[in-house]
């Protein structure tokens, strides 16, 4: 075990599962809290559409996906926000939409079709350098952030009425924070794949919030039960030879399941 961490590729994952935990603790939080996890879920797999036509253009595949995510974050602010159409709806449509059009552009895609498995499930024993230096900048400004605008955050996701009274400006807020979803979620991708991907956003928290009911503390505690089930799965996957995106997913959810039993 101790000689593992000689191969770059075991300190880089690592790494990123300190960065994605701090990124989860922080967006998911705000996810759970506000209850955007259907919002999230349709932003997630409608990046898909993102890389397939990334891959169609011989482009990076995890900047077609942020792209795509972005726009349709914002899509489900302008079509559900205004009324237009119910968000659910809205959120539906750009869901099945993504993945048709990322399905439409795999299959036109020259040559050999790509491998959707690590987008799909993920492998953060497949991480570089960059996606991990990408972790740690968007770690950063996240804490930042959410340190510098922590109570308008806080207000816009539990009293945004009251939040409307006040100076700040909530539908910026309300859009940024989008973006933010959209940036973390799709970073989180190559480590932990579209399919997988929400646990580390919902299940950390859903915990955190068993035994904290302040915003600020259920980030933090948040962070570190992901950092644990993180650095857990990871153990499992190498010692047992399983995928570690879904090994991290079971164990979080393995710890969920035990916190309720032991808290009722």
């Amino acid at each position: 075990m101790n000689n593992i961490f000689e191969y770059e590729f075991v300190t880089d994952a690592l790494l990123s599962m300190v960065f994605l935990s701090i990124i989860s603790g922080i967006i998911g939080t705000y996810i759970v809290v506000r209850r955007m996890v259907f919002v999230s879920g349709g932003i997630t797999h409608a990046s898909f559409g993102g890389i397939g036509i990334a891959y169609y253009l011989g482009m990076s595949p995890i900047g077609g996906a942020m792209v795509f995510a972005i726009l349709t974050a914002l899509g489900i602010e302008i079509l559900g926000k205004k009324g237009k159409v119910r968000e659910d709806s809205a959120i539906a449509m750009l869901w099945s939409l993504g993945m048709a059009i990322g399905i439409l552009f795999m299959f036109m895609t020259p040559g050999y079709a790509p491998n959707l498995m690590g987008f799909m499930f993920g492998d953060i024993l497949s991480v570089s350098t960059t996606d991990v230096i990408s972790m740690g900048i968007m770690a950063g400004i996240t804490t930042i952030l959410s340190i510098i605008f922590y109570r308008p955050i806080m207000y816009v996701a539990f009293a945004p009425s009251f939040a409307e009274l006040t100076r700040w400006k909530v539908r910026f807020i309300s859009w940024t924070s989008s973006v933010f979803i959209a940036i973390s979620l799709v970073l989180a991708i190559k480590a932990v794949g579209i399919i997988l991907v929400l646990s580390l956003f919902t299940i950390p928290q859903t915990i955190a919030n068993m035994f904290v009911k302040n915003m600020g503390k259920m980030m933090i505690l948040s962070a570190i039960i992901a950092l644990a089930g993180g650095i857990g799965g990871l153990a499992l996957a190498f010692l047992c030879d399983l995928p570690a995106g879904a090994a991290i997913t079971v164990e979080l959810t393995i710890a969920l399941l035990a916190v309720k039993t032991i808290k009722k």
